[in-house]
């Protein structure tokens, strides 16, 4: 079983940038790896999903902003965070997750090892 600890939460005003890590107990044969969050009272979304090979998706609204990395050799998973805004404040998880045929990268990490999550909270 994949163990996954977050890490690089907390507090920041707007516009200002944080860096979240994932530390996985291992990558081996990890597809995908990608950064969830979920704020009260909202649905879960992704965030970032990076595969092996280091390509990624965004959702839009991060797009630009947001840059996910993952070191395979470390067994680490990176969410670089600039321009950050009150409506980025969130619980931040991370999953590690094989692609489903038929679903998306978002409908496929339910199926995958999730962490406990990071706070990370933004003031204006």
């Amino acid at each position: 079983q994949v163990q996954l600890v977050e890490s690089g939460g907390g507090s920041v005003q707007a516009g200002g940038s944080l860096s979240l890590s994932c530390t996985t107990s291992y990558t081996y044969n990890i597809e995908c790896m990608g950064w969830f969050r979920q704020a009260p009272g909202k649905e879960r979304e992704g965030v970032a999903a990076i595969g092996h090979d280091g390509t990624t998706s965004y959702s839009d609204s991060v797009k630009g902003r947001f840059t996910a990395s993952r070191d395979n050799g470390k067994n680490t998973l990176t969410l670089q965070m600039n321009g950050l805004k009150p409506e980025d404040t969130a619980m931040y998880y991370c999953a590690a997750f094989q692609p489903r045929f038929g679903l998306s990268w978002v409908a496929s990490a339910e199926f995958g090892y999730w962490g406990q999550g990071t706070q990370v909270t933004v003031s204006s």
